[in-house]
């Protein structure tokens, strides 16, 4: 029997939310970096936890007969959910052609602070990287030696690159709103920046808004389509938890809108 998580050496658990021959889709935690796996000096760096709990026969592993596993797409450090991992080299680099080429569907959702007055908008002011003069050790001080700098994305309409997010509000509670947003690009902190620049902050966001316990931003819904099974795959991450933390009624059902 497949053990439906992955328990870490640290007591983190991890659930395993779909899973075919070619890849694993997890539930990340929030506050784990996705960065090479010389990135040795963290103990956040999740590529190289889930590498050596392979490497170490684990029984999560060792039951799939898993020889390789590396990351599809990057989720920020600070962020929950959705997280696509390739078990060969064949299906890293065809799946990833697919993100690359905004062939695959991604939601998230995002509290934040304060009520819009618009149901609907879209968001594409184009976006640049602020990029660290100074090179830090990787992994010194973990995500906050990554992120020294405090701004890493920046709304740059003379030279920046095209970003465009659709969001819609879902629910409120008169301080906070529910925000589904869907990236139709993939920009550093992109969802980060340009709810901030439309006045709404994600709640804990300690980069573009007010410091919090965590950030409430999660990725809950992904779709591609799949050339080895010849499908289109839908996975969906929980969500009733997540909005709970932040002071959001959970939604009638644990659907993505888009069903």
């Amino acid at each position: 029997m497949k053990p439906k998580i992955i328990e870490l050496c640290d007591g983190t658990v991890i659930p395993i939310l779909y899973e075919d021959r070619n890849v694993l889709a997890l539930d990340k935690p929030s506050g784990w970096m996705l960065v090479p796996n010389t990135w040795v000096n963290t103990s956040r760096n999740l590529q190289l936890a889930l590498e050596s709990s392979m490497m170490g026969g684990d029984f999560w592993a060792k039951s799939r007969n898993l020889k390789f596993i590396r990351y599809i797409h990057r989720l920020d450090a600070d962020a929950s959910g959705i997280l696509l991992m390739a078990k060969n080299q064949a299906v890293l680099s065809v799946i990833g052609k697919l993100f690359e080429e905004r062939k695959v569907e991604k939601h998230y959702y995002a509290v934040v602070e304060g009520v819009p007055e618009q149901q609907e908008w879209v968001c594409d002011l184009p976006l640049s990287e602020r990029i660290p003069q100074k090179k830090y050790s990787p992994g010194k001080g973990g995500i906050k030696a990554f992120e020294e700098d405090k701004v890493r994305a920046y709304v740059d309409e003379r030279s920046g690159k095209e970003a465009v997010t659709a969001f819609r509000v879902l629910k409120s509670n008169g301080k906070r709103s529910l925000i589904e947003a869907l990236p139709h690009t993939g920009r550093t902190h992109q969802i980060r920046v340009h709810l901030q620049a439309s006045g709404f902050p994600i709640v804990g966001d300690p980069l573009y808004g007010k410091k919090g316990a965590t950030l409430a931003l999660r990725a809950v819904f992904l779709s591609y389509y799949d050339s080895f099974q010849k499908k289109r795959i839908h996975i969906e991450a929980p969500t009733r938890h997540f909005l709970k933390a932040y002071g959001i009624e959970p939604l009638s059902q644990e659907k993505t809108p888009a069903e």
